[in-house]
């Protein structure tokens, strides 16, 4: 028998004996509530099956099935339930790989022929067979030397080769029912905890992201806590077709692609064009409020600058290169080199840092076409980028303001958001030494401004850590905008410096900063997070005037000049249309105001608005509108 000591956080420990102890068994122990909705256990940090035994000295904390946590679970383990389908479905089927993901999970599939529409039903009715024989998930270590070559006896050779190149000497299985798969866990305790899933789509991937390698086939599918939860997510699915930003572009006469011109490539049209002015002119005055300084590089600069800064070693993918004059250039995908050069072009002492350099700098990076995707995938985009150069000293204050600045921001643009610290990744220049620094310095800053956040692990940027910000839209999906990176790398190779208290040269410290990130992609999110009724501020048409008769365009040419001259955009519709076809069409282009001038405008003067939203406001005087409007802009509503 042994003494385990047991507890939750902020409860007391309690000592249970017995021979061994599974994390069930210890929550029941621990009369943990909602017991039938747990899924997992957290032991002293780590997330384990509930079948698996507890340490003898253990903090526990139940994952619930609701959690994002259990939710991830739930997906992983569909997972394995469509490949067991598949199988038993499709015999000679090879399986590779089939990962949870936001909102729900894939698996990619080796078969003779490319999956189709038409499978899904099928694979769908056995996956319920799978679910309703309530099929235990077990849990094996094995050596990998046996695991290979028990896969490669099955014919699995995908498994195998995931095998080889982990290089570890014991790994894990998962078993349910016939199939058998390699998996690091945590599952469910058995498919009946699978209560509602949806299998979305196929799709072509190639073996490891490689389009050397195999074509595969891609299962999608969606699964929730619930029916009720799944539901909702096709609602909100259906509301996404509604407000995508693409068909959006369009109908509001925003932005267009053209083969012509290449893929990734936007024009904007004049509406879209008045957005980003907006967007831009609001972007400058907050800057400017808060000390950057607005500068400016060019679109190309010498590739041996680029090897010197470690863009050419490790982004060089991403980039374009052209030839001028038989010298290499490349086509910028970052502001930073215009900036740090920028900074030293003249001996900076520690009473002028901190310097901040804005920049609304256009970048190109090449992205494969199969991921394009109207604005929020392009290939040239404007970023909102600026570099600190502080001292050591100045680095945590500087990071608080850069994190206070984007709570002003999101506020202004009614975004949720949270925050993710993303680590050294594989590829990366700098000391650990360094890298150590600037992760700490993102971690204070962040704790110091009491904000919660996630650890990333291996996905900084190449040449330091960073703080990402994914906003929350309208319909709760997430996106990746502003990002902080703390970089103590390319000062070092710039051989950048200032000269401190003591007459002495010392490194400073550069913080790369988005607060939007991409234009193109922030006004491709703002679309569908707005359904295309921009507040009256950002509106790119404010007011549309529209006449009932001829005889009151006399009436409706003087209240355009009005409001033109009071910097209002409006915009006139003096056809010889119903009143009711006008109202409509300004509907349908999501304009806030409409001001219908008919008889009694045209005697009495003044205006009658009507909102987009149907709603009908009384006769006021031009003036009264103008207040009106204005008062909605300074609100920025």
């Amino acid at each position: 028998m042994t003494d385990y000591q047991i507890h939750l956080k902020d409860q007391p420990v309690q000592k249970v004996e017995a021979d061994s102890l599974s994390g069930l068994a210890a929550l029941e122990n621990l009369k943990v509530k909602s017991l039938d909705m747990v899924v997992a256990i957290r032991v002293n940090g780590g997330t384990r099956d509930l079948s698996a035994p507890v340490d003898k000295v253990s903090k526990l904390e139940p994952v619930y099935l609701e959690s994002d946590e259990g939710l991830e679970i739930l997906r992983h383990s569909c997972s394995h339930v469509m490949a067991m389908a598949v199988k038993e479905l499709f015999p000679g089927v090879k399986v590779t790989i089939g990962p949870a993901i936001y909102n729900g999970f894939y698996y990619d599939f080796d078969y003779e022929r490319p999956f189709k529409d038409d499978d899904l039903p099928k694979i769908e009715l056995k996956m319920q067979e799978i679910i309703k024989a309530k099929l235990p998930f077990i849990r094996e270590e094995m050596v990998s030397s046996k695991a290979i070559e028990y896969f490669r006896n099955a014919g699995e050779h995908y498994k195998v080769e995931l095998i080889e190149d982990l290089g570890e000497r014991v790994v894990s299985l998962y078993t349910q029912g016939s199939f058998t798969d390699l998996c690091r866990g945590p599952h469910l305790k058995s498919t009946k905890s699978i209560k509602a899933f949806k299998l979305t789509k196929i799709a072509g991937a190639y073996w490891r992201g490689d389009e050397n390698r195999t074509m595969l086939s891609r299962i999608y599918g969606v699964a929730f806590a619930d029916k009720k939860a799944l539901k909702n997510y096709f609602k909100r699915l259906e509301e996404a077709k509604k407000r995508d930003h693409v068909k959006l572009g369009k109908q509001l006469g925003l932005f267009s692609t053209h083969e012509e011109i290449g893929a990734g490539m936007v024009v904007w049209h004049p509406k879209g064009g008045m957005l980003r002015y907006l967007i831009e002119d609001f972007e400058i005055k907050e800057h400017l409020r808060r000390g950057y300084e607005i500068v400016r590089g060019p679109e190309i600069l010498k590739t041996d600058l680029w090897q010197k800064s470690g863009h050419f070693d490790n982004y060089r993918e991403n980039m374009y290169f052209t030839e001028i004059d038989e010298q290499s250039y490349g086509i910028k995908p970052m502001n930073c080199l215009s900036h740090m050069l920028i900074y030293k072009s003249g001996i900076k002492s520690y009473r002028d840092l901190p310097k901040r350099y804005f920049e609304l700098g256009v970048v190109h990076r090449h992205e494969r076409s199969g991921v394009l995707h109207g604005l929020t995938r392009v290939r040239e985009f404007t970023q909102d980028d600026a570099h600190i150069l502080c001292t050591p000293d100045q680095l945590d204050s500087e990071i608080k303001d850069v994190l206070s600045f984007v709570e002003d921001i999101m506020k202004v643009f009614q975004f949720d958001y949270e925050l993710e610290i993303s680590t050294r990744p594989e590829k990366s220049i700098g000391s650990d030494e360094d890298w150590e620094l600037a992760t700490n310095a993102l971690i204070k800053a962040v704790e110091g401004n009491n904000l919660e956040y996630e650890i990333n692990e291996g996905d900084g940027a190449f040449y330091g850590p960073k703080i990402d910000v994914k906003l929350t839209d309208a319909l709760d999906r997430k996106w990746q905008c502003a990002t902080i990176q703390c970089d103590l790398t390319l000062p070092e190779r710039f051989d950048l410096s200032y000269i401190d208290s003591d007459g002495k040269k010392h490194r400073p410290v550069m913080i790369h900063r988005v607060i939007l990130g991409s234009l193109e992609r922030f006004i491709g999110v703002l679309i569908e997070h707005y359904a295309g009724a921009f507040p009256v501020w950002l509106a790119p048409v404010q007011a549309i005037v529209l006449t009932v008769t001829d005889r009151d365009n006399k009436r409706a040419e003087e209240i355009i000049h009005y409001l033109t001259e009071a910097n209002i955009r409006v915009e006139a519709d003096f056809r010889n249309e119903k009143l009711g076809l006008k109202v409509r069409e300004a509907q349908i282009q999501k304009i806030p105001y409409m001001l219908i001038i008919g008889d009694r405008e045209s005697v009495e003067g003044g205006v009658t608005p009507r909102l987009r939203n149907g709603k009908n406001l009384p006769l006021m005087s031009d003036k009264e509108f103008l207040g009106l409007i204005n008062e909605e802009c300074i609100h920025r509503r």
